[in-house]
């Protein structure tokens, strides 16, 4: 009889989307330390973009019909906080392999964080772009 290659808590034993959300998560952390306001906000991933219920439709105004978002975010609204939400497809074609993933995820999140803030990327994360 056989078993698991590797204990559940290690990273080899998740799938695709649980390593992305800990990807996402990790990311979290990371900026919360360094602005605490962001407690507040909630943070999401979908596999591709869609509007999620009760959510405004994206503003697509913007994007260009050859590009596809990586993240975005939904403003607060009245009984709702601010949502950040990263798109796991967009993103996987993008990178290649994990650590390229996990730095793309977080200058995504970066990105997103700094349009909610109001400032540059490079003052939510001063190594925006490094990793």
């Amino acid at each position: 009889m056989r078993g698991p290659l590797a204990p559940r808590q290690v990273p080899i034993s998740l799938s695709r989307s649980e390593l992305f959300d800990e990807y996402v998560r990790e990311s979290v952390e990371r900026l919360e330390r360094r602005w605490p306001q962001l407690e507040e906000v909630e943070f999401a991933v979908q596999d591709v973009p869609a509007p999620l219920p009760g959510e405004p439709e994206p503003d697509i105004e913007d994007v260009r019909p050859d590009e596809v978002p990586l993240g975005r975010l939904v403003e607060a609204a009245k009984g709702r906080p601010a949502r950040i939400v990263v798109y796991r497809r967009p993103v996987e074609i993008r990178a290649k392999g994990r650590e390229e993933r996990a730095a793309l995820v977080h200058d995504v999140m970066v990105e997103q964080v700094a349009e909610l803030l109001g400032v540059e990327p490079e003052a939510v994360d001063p190594r925006y772009g490094e990793d």
